[in-house]
């Protein structure tokens, strides 16, 4: 098979362009490069550079490479962003979802993996005592980014349904770390390199909001490294081609939940920084503990999580180095010590 990876110059697509390569797979990257870099896809792979809006560019890239199965990455995922911006992230996020889906239903692909997030569960309420989010936990998104996420996987499971399309919906909770530096995440949008680039300015972390209902009134999620969230792609894909006409619905995530609070803690512990955090204002958005239940994915596709959260974030710390060698210069504090 071959397959065509939209936004595959990305943070995440980088690795799942990895990781499936080295399964085996031929692939075939799609990207307007917006947030992606070039020099992230491996040599032997081709880049096609094009919107997922432009249906006639996602035509001719699925029938010049003989595409035969898609993963979709292609998105805008920027919470705070999104409240913002609800029209922009639906029309990326939505629109261009589904035109993606016409060209790939016209071309006779028989397969789709499509990227959706935990952010379309919003806080259920029972999250709040401890339980964990299943598949089956309704979904009330909190923000334009969660809800284009939930429309999207109105929009597959549809087109799966009355296209025979084999289809897999995987819902990422955050993800972090890096297999190598060179992939690892440029951006500070994500926690840990948001906690990076206020350490790299000797500034103190931020954690935004210290009221919500959960042990120590911060933020609780649950993290994932990237390197098993892309393997986890590799099974879903294989579980796509094994048994034409599935339909897939999986959390990836590792069942174990970090607070803010303890995220800074454990950066600290990392990087030699010392920075005790200040709290600013909550963020429109943001609920307050969402921790995956990974049951299903382990039944369905064999798959479970290999690494910590200390391993997410001594890789991601390599990358950040990399790019900001000044970095290293934080002042040694004790192991673990957030001073606080």
């Amino acid at each position: 098979m071959t397959w065509l990876i939209t936004g595959g110059a990305g943070y995440i697509g980088a690795h799942v362009v990895r990781a499936m390569t080295e399964a085996g797979e031929r692939t075939v990257v799609y990207d307007d490069l917006s947030t992606g870099v070039a020099e992230r896809v491996p040599d032997g792979v081709a880049l096609v550079v094009g919107s997922t809006l432009d249906g006639e560019r996602v035509a001719r890239a699925l029938r010049d490479h003989e595409v035969t199965g898609v993963i979709h990455l292609a998105a805008k995922k920027q919470v705070g962003e999104s409240m913002d911006r609800p029209l922009h992230y639906y029309r990326e996020n939505v629109e261009g979802l589904r035109v993606l889906l016409e060209a790939v239903t016209a071309a006779g692909v028989p397969s789709f993996v499509f990227s959706s997030s935990a952010a379309v569960y919003g806080t259920p309420p029972a999250a709040w005592e401890g339980a964990l989010v299943t598949e089956d936990t309704p979904c009330v998104p909190m923000s334009p980014y969660g809800q284009s996420k939930l429309a999207g996987e109105w929009l597959v499971r549809a087109t799966g349904r009355a296209m025979g399309l084999s289809t897999a919906t995987l819902r990422y909770f955050n993800v972090a770390g890096a297999a190598t530096p060179e992939l690892a995440d440029v951006g500070a949008f994500n926690i840990i390199p948001m906690i990076f680039e206020r350490l790299t300015a000797h500034e103190p972390p931020r954690i935004f909001g210290d009221d919500y209902p959960t042990p120590d009134g911060t933020c609780v999620r649950d993290y994932i490294h990237v390197v098993d969230l892309a393997e986890a792609h590799v099974a879903a894909a294989r579980a796509l081609e094994a048994t034409p006409g599935c339909e897939l619905t999986l959390n990836i995530g590792r069942g174990e939940g970090v607070s803010v609070r303890d995220m800074i803690d454990l950066v600290n512990g990392v990087t030699g920084h010392a920075l005790p955090p200040v709290v600013a204002p909550r963020r429109p958005g943001d609920p307050a503990r969402v921790v995956a239940s990974a049951d299903r994915i382990a039944t369905e596709l064999g798959w479970k999580a290999k690494h910590d959260v200390h391993d997410m974030i001594t890789s991601a710390w390599a990358g950040w180095v990399r790019l900001h060698p000044e970095a290293e210069t934080g002042t040694k504090g004790p192991a673990g010590s957030g001073g606080y």
